[in-house]
């Protein structure tokens, strides 16, 4: 007897066991009990085993259902071919469940039921509400202080949009690459030696074309200055062989995963070094709330992308080149967490005293040589201010707010727009950046081909106030103008530079209502910009005068004066 029952488990069992590694090799599920996927695998193995068991040992519980089910069917049958000749009924069989199957399925019912009732106790935010808000710890902070102004040079204006844009007209100008390659999607900005960029490695175009190059790996990632828009494909000594466009044993996923079969990832991201070497970086979680509850960064396993070698580094410390651990979702969830249970669960429901969220949108800036997201924070009422800011270091996860008082990010985009509008420009999401002192919204406005044609800088206290134009030095200045601030201190962090010479010509125009002066010294053939907020010699000066002044290397005068006569 005990044989037949061993036997009637053998083939259930040969059938759940490749399944499960079949399933586990494609899916790559944590092993791990509070992993979702993992429980996944677990109940799919769970079917399919009693699929098969079914299948082969036919209990005679089940067999007894089954004959009820055909001879009810067989019933309704016959009762529609005699209609009106009387009902026919078919007595419900004696069903009896084995004893054993049914304690397993009370055990297992219960089990499961103990789980759930754990879990919603213990994880959901009704009653974790402070655990789920303290979270993110949160300073209060000076904005002129921690944000220092940078020189327009730096400032970024390529977008994400931009960026695959730039990608793809760049890799096909290379005919041996479009053919065999791809751009992927991540396009990670990172801070590369103190300057925003954004970089993506090349992916293979399908698995023919990995069986050409598999040998040689992929040669090249994409590097994207978001300053300058200079966009380079870097060459590498040897071939990036772990990637999520691999195959086999060599795909990035399944690589680390067999690794490390136990841990929970999540945001996969593509970074270079200082010296450019290029790497994978992906994130693993805990969570800190309960069993399921507070889902939070633990640390980053970094993949060397040419020689597959893996480092896991603990949050606390990932060096310091790393600039993506965590994920902008996760941020912003941690966010809106922090401002909507100050008080409570029961009052961000009814009361909502204090509470507030994140706006729609994020964007980041570098602070440090780190990456910084900010996003806007706003009543819940949802109207169309802020009431501040927050920052959050995307490798540490250090959090600092600026109660600053000013128009949410999409109503600064549509006055932006609203200053060139018969050009029918796209505003690009705002960066937050300093302008003597002001927090002060970026943005570059594309036309309908995604290309940057203008730039905008917009005050955040009064978004009425913006300056545009078709350069960035020329939309500063006018922007300083219409703020009220003398423009001879230059540009922020401009290296200054003192001329002397005789002026060959002036002349004036006057845009949007200011007057600005071009200079030309005699045997050269530059040309200096003075906004008159300069100086008041500016009209004074004629052709054949000596002057001396000093200019940014924008070539805008900051200040002027008359020479002395040799």
């Amino acid at each position: 007897m005990m044989k037949e029952k061993i036997k009637g488990f053998i083939f259930p069992t040969a059938v759940t066991l490749p399944f499960i590694l079949v399933y586990y090799y494609l899916a790559l599920p944590a092993i791990n009990l509070r992993a979702v996927g993992f429980w996944v695998m677990l109940i799919l193995a769970t079917l399919v085993f009693t699929g098969c068991y079914v299948l082969k040992n036919k209990p005679p519980f089940l067999r007894a259902i089954g004959d009820y089910i055909k001879a009810s069917a067989n019933a309704e049958r016959q009762k529609s071919k005699k209609k009106g000749k009387g009902d026919y009924y078919v007595p419900a069989p004696d069903i009896k469940m084995p004893k054993g199957v049914k304690i397993t399925l009370i055990v297992l019912a219960s089990i499961l039921c103990a789980v759930l009732l754990l879990c919603f106790f213990t994880s959901t935010k009704i009653f974790r509400a402070k655990a789920y808000q303290k979270m993110l710890t949160v300073e209060e902070s000076n904005f002129s202080e921690d944000i220092a102004e940078m020189p327009i040079s730096q400032i970024p204006i390529v977008d994400r949009d931009t960026a695959e844009r730039l990608g793809k007209r760049k890799i096909g100008e290379v005919v041996e690459l479009v053919s065999q390659f791809n751009v992927s999607s991540y396009y990670s900005q990172i801070n590369y030696n103190n300057k925003p960029y954004r970089v993506s490695p090349l992916e293979y175009a399908g698995i023919l074309k990995w069986l050409s190059n598999k040998d040689d790996g992929i040669p090249y990632y994409v590097s994207i200055n978001m300053a300058t828009q200079e966009t380079e494909l870097v060459k590498l000594d040897l071939g990036m062989k772990y990637s999520p466009s691999e195959y086999f044993a060599r795909d990035l996923k399944r690589h680390i995963r067999f690794a490390y079969p136990t841990k929970m990832f999540e945001n996969l991201s593509f970074e270079v070094d200082d010296s450019g070497k290029p790497y994978w970086v992906m994130s693993y979680y805990t969570y800190t709330i309960g069993l399921v509850g507070g889902k939070d960064i633990d640390g980053v396993i970094l993949v060397d992308a040419v020689s597959g070698e893996m480092i896991d580094y603990p949050i606390s410390e990932i060096p310091q080149w790393i600039d993506l651990a965590y994920s902008s979702d996760l941020i912003v969830e941690q966010a809106d967490n922090w401002g909507t249970y100050k008080n409570g669960f029961l009052n961000s429901l009814f009361v909502q005293k204090d509470v507030v969220v994140t706006t729609e949108g994020y964007n980041y800036i570098a602070v440090d040589d780190d990456v910084w997201l900010y996003t806007g924070i706003t009543s819940v009422s949802a109207d169309e201010s802020n009431i501040g800011f927050i920052l959050v270091n995307m490798r540490t996860k250090e959090a600092k707010t600026y109660m600053i008082n000013g128009a949410e990010e999409y109503s600064a985009m549509e006055s932006a727009q609203g200053q060139i509008q018969e050009k029918s420009y796209t505003a690009t999401f705002p960066i937050l950046i300093n302008v003597a002192d002001r927090p002060t919204y970026f943005i570059s406005l594309k036309d309908d081909a995604g290309l940057v044609k203008s730039f905008a800088f917009v005050s955040v206290s009064d978004y009425q106030i913006v300056g545009v134009a078709d350069n960035i030095a020329d939309a500063e200045r006018e922007y300083r103008r219409k703020l009220g601030i003398s423009s001879s201190s230059g540009s922020a962090g401009a290296e200054i530079s003192e001329y002397t010479g005789t002026v060959e010509k002036i002349a004036t125009a006057v845009k949007d209502g200011n007057s600005i002066y071009y200079i030309r010294l005699s045997g050269s053939d530059v040309i200096y910009t003075a906004d008159i907020s300069v100086s008041d010699i500016l009209p004074l000066i004629a052709v054949g005068e000596n002057i001396t002044f000093k200019a940014d290397e924008n070539l805008s005068i900051t200040e002027i004066k008359y020479s002395e006569q040799e």
